[in-house]
């Protein structure tokens, strides 16, 4: 009975569901999902308005924006908003004067859409006339009454997005970043300092201050866009990345002061994962090896070996004994191990790192070769103790073997002065 009723909808109704149910996969980031949704509405629109209305130009808008969403689909995206310009621009009806807002809107949405799209193309100087159209024809219609000032702050929040990516994809870091932080101040002021809006924002600023050698603003972005993650409950997987995100932010600073910072970040999205999917989840071992190896480099070796020792049976359980992350967990453990002086157990580490390695890479690998030598030091090192300590007991004691006189059992020798 229901998909009767369902059949029996008119298209205006199967319309409106169609553009709704495209919204809810949209905030969901249900991507995949919505574009389905959005060519389905291209064509409902086309039955209830025809080939030439300003509305069939708006769904398929709305479509090339949904593949900008998806990487590699730029081109569909772009031959979308084109079609879109063709339909305003030979369209034969006349909008109301009620409708002409929405088409003035339409156009903006347009050169805004065909910008973005044509910058993932590289097509970069007709993207930025398109962007420069976007904003020009905003202005005009706020300075017309046509536009509220709260209508114009969130289109303009996305051009000056737009612009920013466009000079980032042209590695002129210096000028997009006014831009990211133009866009930001007007997400700030329409939709607040905690919108979901911000995210992508910061942490794309964050990468141009980390590009321009700002790692304390590029860290500061990232925590502020990993404290708004948090409270937009987020998965398990949105909730690690972001706090990952600040930890190698941290680590590419490549300064002690910002040591703690990844520190406490890794720990925080090894925690946040764990609660999550357990420590049986090969993803848990790749933050983990990360997070050692971090640690190895800071000199807290001893905390490294004890995780991985911890881990180690379910590390094997999950990858095989003869595994790449088998090799790294003992050469970690090796070098813990000679730091803390205990050559042999070293050398077993080393030897067990040199047999996965062999077996996965060959004894020609650069890897391998590095570990041999490795293996072929310390084995020298130890050749030499062992040398020694037999020559020490070939010697009598120095205390019998180089005095002048002997002490007789039962005798005393006069020593003259």
């Amino acid at each position: 009975m229901n998909c009767l009723i369902i059949l029996l909808q008119p298209p205006e109704q199967k319309l409106l569901e169609c553009e709704q149910k495209a919204k809810f996969l949209f905030n969901t980031h249900q991507y995949k999902q919505a574009i389905k949704a959005l060519v389905r509405g291209v064509a409902l629109t086309r039955i209830c308005y025809g080939d030439h209305h300003w509305k069939l130009a708006e769904a398929h808008i709305n479509l090339a924006q949904g593949y900008l969403q998806l990487k590699g689909l730029s081109l569909q995206a772009k031959q979308h908003a084109e079609k879109a310009r063709e339909i305003l621009l030979t369209s034969p009806f006349l909008p109301s004067s009620e409708e002409s807002i929405a088409v003035f809107r339409c156009s903006v949405n347009l050169f805004h859409t065909l910008g973005r799209a044509l910058t993932a193309l590289k097509k970069l100087k007709e993207a930025s006339q398109n962007l420069t159209k976007a904003e020009r024809l905003s202005k005009e219609l706020l300075d017309h009454g046509k536009f509220s000032k709260e209508e114009w702050i969130e289109i303009q929040a996305r051009i000056k997005l737009a612009f920013a990516q466009l000079y980032q994809s042209q590695k002129k870091s210096e000028e997009a970043l006014p831009y990211y932080e133009e866009s930001l101040k007007y997400i700030e002021s329409s939709k607040g300092g905690k919108s979901q809006d911000c995210i992508p924002v910061l942490k794309e600023m964050a990468d141009v201050e980390q590009a321009l050698g700002d790692y304390d603003s590029a860290i500061d972005h990232l925590i502020q866009a990993h404290h708004i993650t948090q409270d937009q409950n987020p998965s398990v997987e949105e909730e690690t990345d972001s706090a990952l995100s600040v930890a190698h932010a941290a680590i590419a600073s490549s300064r002690p002061e910002h040591y703690d910072v990844a520190e406490q970040y890794f720990q925080e999205s090894m925690t946040v994962f764990t609660k999550g999917k357990g420590i049986t989840h090969e993803k848990f071992f790749v933050i983990q090896d990360e997070f050692c190896c971090f640690l190895r480099t800071t000199g807290k070796l001893k905390k490294a070996a004890q995780m991985l020792k911890e881990s180690l049976g379910t590390k094997v359980a999950i990858f095989g004994d003869i595994s790449p992350e088998m090799a790294g967990t003992y050469c970690l453990l090796g070098e813990a191990d000679l730091a803390h002086g205990d050559h042999n157990m070293a050398y077993k580490k080393f030897k067990k790192c040199l047999q996965i390695q062999t077996l996965l890479y060959g004894s020609q690998d650069k890897r391998t070769t590095v570990t041999q030598q490795t293996l072929d030091s310390l084995s020298k090192n130890s050749e030499g103790i062992v040398k020694q300590k037999q020559s020490n007991k070939a010697r009598p004691p120095l205390c019998a073997a180089d005095r002048p006189h002997t002490i007789l059992e039962g005798t005393k020798t006069n020593i003259p002065d």
